[in-house]
């Protein structure tokens, strides 16, 4: 992995967690859930550079809401390390299909953004599914069952927010301006302009 790659995980780390903050304080929902949007940022990440990318920024983006829901909240140990796998599986997935069916490259409708997200957030929901109703009860003191209500809160509340992140990903697939941003870290450097206009038009480089 080379430096500009790995910067950009960093970075796309860093926005899941300050996007997980701002958007958990402006619009909490009740004790214990809030609004997550770090997403945003491991769905960039796996788009455009890959599952490896996505799956390294989703554990990244899931250290603030694994801290927050898990020893500063009632989820200890299992809430710190159950967040950012579950953000890291959607990355991953997110990264497999985008690469398979090359998504990113600018020749695909940027539509596709929409089934891409929703169908990598799959692995990530059913994991979170079984992380309330069945991890959390058996590691908690007391084995306390979460209730179906809040369980049920929190699943529609994170589809909802894929959703979202859906449309908003489809529109960065259309944006000339963030492909260009984005190709200039994972995108091997170009040819010279001139070193290619001369191969297209069969006259050598001008010296």
């Amino acid at each position: 992995m080379d430096t500009k790659k790995l910067t950009f995980i960093i970075m796309m780390g860093a926005l899941g967690n300050a996007l997980f903050i701002i958007s958990s304080v402006v619009a909490p929902i009740a004790q214990g859930i809030a609004v997550d949007f770090s997403l945003i940022a491991v769905f960039i990440a796996g788009v455009f550079g890959g599952p490896v990318a996505g799956l390294a920024t989703g554990l990244i983006a899931g250290i603030g809401p694994g801290i927050m829901f898990g020893p500063a909240g009632n989820g200890g140990l299992l809430g710190l390390i159950g967040l950012p796998v579950g953000k890291a599986l959607t990355g991953l997935v997110a990264g497999l299909i985008a690469t398979r069916l090359k998504i990113a490259d600018g020749n695909s409708s940027s539509w596709l953004g929409v089934p891409l997200t929703l169908t990598s957030y799959i692995p990530e929901g059913l994991f979170t599914y079984a992380y309330f109703t069945t991890l959390l009860p058996l590691f908690t003191e007391g084995n306390t069952v979460i209730p179906m209500a809040v369980v049920s809160t929190i699943m529609v509340k994170a589809v909802v927010e894929v959703v979202i992140i859906s449309f908003l990903i489809a529109a960065l697939l259309g944006n000339k301006g963030f492909n260009d941003f984005i190709r200039a870290y994972f995108c091997k450097p170009q040819i010279a302009k001139p070193l290619i206009e001369a191969q297209e038009t069969r006259q050598p480089a001008p010296k």
